[in-house]
């Protein structure tokens, strides 16, 4: 593709319903398979270690519980990157857009590289502290250590889509996401089945698919970047505007955050079936909710594009239309569970036990998808009007009122929840009424104004 392909141009103040239907659409397919690489790493690592034995997959989940969560926390490198980038794109300032992006890229590296050196010295403590022992604490440490070292590219990643995104040009991402999903597959049937390396093959295979993914979309990204005219080195104050940009969604994303580890915690603390049953759900979830992250993604950046060049009447129209394609994609992907759940249990475990809590586990998560579809993709849009304060405080809110929860079933624990088919409906109950719940209402509240515009 040449330079000049597929360049964005400021955004339109005329365009139709259907014209901007189709763009959301566009964006949002290969958005989604950008957003699904890490998870289906981990959706694989899942299906192939829970045949292992049970305490790899407990391991599992604790290991990759962590690597997710400081993923997770560099969000805003993704997010915040797509929403500046639209907006100097819609303004007509290119050169300017891929000079953000590329210290959005650099930003990425150095933290990458950092946290890694971090998490590499404290690895067992840290599982230890979500509850892991035993061979399990040994499987969820050997995981981590492994997966550590591809931590740089995955948020590398992350950067590069934010300029994809911001440019609307994503379909690099899908073609990257599909390589790196493939890679790991035939890597971990080899390395886990083949060599018998267990849960360490298991991460090994998964280290190469993401600096695959990394190069795939790093080598394109920067040529193009060079090409607009954007310098390559970095520039300390490009950096320092990313990173406090990011200052907000980091601490949206850390409340959060905060809030999914508990709720691995609590697991722990259940049981070894529980946690490896919670493990299983917990990867299906994280599919399904980075297809209606795509939806949420691709409104982002249209409503950026419609802002950055003072069309707020095309925004509002984005917004109307992302929360009910959210809505709807919720309604389908619930529908697919409900008929799916039983059938695809067995994929994740040979363990009978393990096998019907997974599927009280997706039946339960069905129910609430609708909801989940319309709130994210509010989100997406707040996020792209750059309304990071309101997130940061609305989420750090739902923080405070989840994880006393948490701590109440703990206490309910061998009381009056007795059994794990109890057990396993409450974890899921509980994420979705007092997790999701209350970030749609206050998603829901703040649209309905015009202050997220300001």
């Amino acid at each position: 593709m040449s330079p000049s392909a597929d360049q964005s141009s400021p955004a339109s103040a005329s365009q139709s319903s259907r014209d901007m239907l189709r763009q959301l659409v566009a964006m949002a397919i290969p958005t989604f398979g950008q957003l699904i690489a890490e998870p289906v790493f981990i959706l694989i690592d899942t299906a192939i270690v829970g045949h292992v034995n049970d305490s790899a997959l407990a391991g599992l989940s604790i290991g990759s519980t962590i690597i997710l969560t400081t993923v997770g926390l560099c969000v805003f490198l993704a997010y915040g990157t797509t929403s500046r980038v639209a907006h100097l794109m819609g303004a007509g300032h290119r050169r300017e857009g891929f000079e953000e992006g590329v210290s959005g890229l650099w930003l990425a590296l150095a933290i990458g590289v950092a946290v890694a050196a971090i998490i590499g010295l404290t690895a067992r403590p840290l599982c230890s502290l979500l509850g892991a022992q035993g061979s399990v604490l040994d499987n969820a440490t050997a995981y981590l250590l492994v997966m550590i070292g591809g931590l740089p590219g995955a948020l590398l990643v992350y950067a590069c889509n934010g300029i994809l995104r911001g440019l609307e040009r994503t379909r690099l991402t899908l073609v990257a996401a599909v390589c790196g999903a493939a890679m790991n597959t035939i890597l971990d049937v080899i390395m886990v089945i083949g060599l018998g390396w267990g849960i360490v093959g298991s991460g090994v295979a998964t280290l190469i698919a993401q600096w695959l993914t990394c190069l795939i979309m790093l080598v394109p990204t920067l040529r193009w970047a060079h090409d607009g005219g954007a310098r390559l080195a970095p520039r300390m104050k490009g950096i320092l505007s990313s990173a406090g940009d990011g200052g907000p969604l980091f601490i949206r994303t850390l409340a959060l955050r905060c809030a999914l580890v508990g709720t691995v915690m609590l697991a722990a603390r259940m049981g070894d079936h529980i946690l490896a049953a919670y493990q299983s759900v917990n990867a299906v979830w994280n599919f399904v909710l980075n297809m209606l992250d795509a939806i949420g993604i691709s409104g982002q950046a249209l409503v950026a594009l419609q802002l950055g060049a003072g069309h707020r009447d095309q925004a509002r129209k984005a917004v109307s239309m992302a929360s009910k394609a959210g809505l709807v994609t919720g309604l389908l992907i619930a529908a697919a569970m409900l008929a799916l759940a039983w059938l695809t249990s067995p994929l994740f475990s040979p363990n009978p036990s393990i096998v019907r809590l997974i599927a009280i586990g997706m039946i339960t998560q069905a129910v609430f998808l609708p909801l989940a579809g319309w709130m994210w993709a509010l989100d997406g849009i707040l996020i792209g009007a750059r309304d990071y304060r309101y997130l940061a405080v609305t989420c750090t809110l739902t923080a405070l009122v989840y994880i006393p929860a948490l701590g109440a079933a703990d206490a309910a624990n061998g009381r009056i929840l007795t059994t794990d088919t109890m057990r396993m409906v409450v974890l899921w109950m509980l994420i979705n009424v007092l997790f999701i719940g209350p970030r749609a209402v206050f998603n829901g509240l703040r649209i309905r104004s015009d202050q997220w515009m300001h």
